[in-house]
């Protein structure tokens, strides 16, 4: 299991994502956009938001940095734009700390199959941190 930061931006995180992946040394990143969701008539994404960055990823020093821009109409302060991801192919272990970190605070998001995990969710815990739960898959041997 690990921990990730995850990194959000106001509609910049194509160009922050270019930028580390130069200061680490990165290589080119994969970047999912808004507009690669796959098209839902009841939650339609504007037409502003299709070239904004969904999801990319930077390997850097043995971590992972993840980085996202915020959804247009949702809240956004500078500084407050971190959250934690916690990856990893163990479900029941995603499952206890998703369990014990939602006590006392704001469930963002109940856990659920995405098209990108088959267990995503988020929450706020009591502290005022934000956590990702994110089901990897283990590759193919």
């Amino acid at each position: 299991m690990a921990i990730n930061a995850y990194l959000n931006f106001n509609g910049n995180c194509r160009e922050a994502v270019g930028f580390y992946a130069d200061v680490f040394g990165a290589g080119e990143p994969q970047i999912m956009t808004f507009g690669d969701l796959p098209p839902n008539q009841e939650h339609p994404v504007p037409e502003g938001a299709k070239m904004l960055v969904m999801h990319a990823r930077l390997d850097v020093f043995g971590g992972t940095l993840m980085f996202s821009d915020t959804f247009p109409g949702m809240p956004y302060a500078q500084g407050d734009s971190i959250s934690l991801s916690l990856t990893s192919n163990d479900k029941g272990a995603l499952e206890v700390a998703y369990e014990q970190l939602k006590v006392g605070g704001r469930v963002t998001m109940e856990p659920q199959e995405t098209f990108w995990s088959k267990y995503y969710g988020s929450v706020t815990d009591k502290f005022g941190i934000q956590w990702q739960f994110s089901l990897e898959e283990s590759s193919p041997s």
